[in-house]
């Protein structure tokens, strides 16, 4: 990013192969769908050239890319209100050393998730994806959010108890 940020923008390309399924994934988690995620992505590596200036040297570029891509997607979410839909992939839970009635219990239950975490708040939502499923660290998320570690932690304990929350009722209304 160095030296991107020093005008040589054919380096771009070089990060772009290297972070560009991470921020796919990100966005993909977010909004359920592919077009979108794609064009998010896009947009990520076009402000990351346009404001290659705003790069720190001496801070790690993961934490700041996914900073950009935040004021990306929250520009985007500015301007379409719509409730997300949880993506299929990314859930499967097939095994072969599983029998097949706890197979179909567990894709179950993976649905009853998509659908829990689907229906959070957009930053509940945010902090989850961030934590555990592109598994950043607590203080890089706190880098992206700006804010401190502690606050982090409080964001991620409280959307894991929603979600939980949120589960195990969609469990009590399918059961009832």
């Amino acid at each position: 990013m160095l030296d991107v940020r020093a005008g040589d923008v054919g380096k771009l390309e070089l990060l772009f192969d290297r972070h560009h399924r991470a921020l796919f994934r990100y966005f993909l988690h977010l909004t359920s769908n592919r077009a979108v995620s794609e064009d998010l992505v896009q947009e990520v590596f076009f402000r990351i050239l346009k404001y290659r200036h705003t790069y720190q040297p001496g801070t790690r570029f993961y934490p700041w890319m996914f900073q950009v891509g935040r004021n990306v997607y929250m520009d985007r979410a500015g301007r379409h209100k719509a409730e997300v839909a949880m993506p299929e992939r990314g859930w499967d839970v097939r095994s072969t050393d599983m029998p097949p009635d706890r197979q179909a219990q567990s894709r179950q239950e993976a649905a009853l998730l998509r659908r829990a975490l689907a229906a959070m708040p957009a930053e509940k939502r945010e902090v989850i994806v961030m934590s555990r499923f592109l598994d950043l660290k607590y203080e890089e998320i706190a880098s992206i959010l700006k804010c401190e570690v502690g606050a982090v932690k409080v964001r991620v304990y409280r959307a894991m108890r929603e979600l939980s929350d949120r589960f195990f009722a969609l469990c009590g209304e399918q059961a009832s």
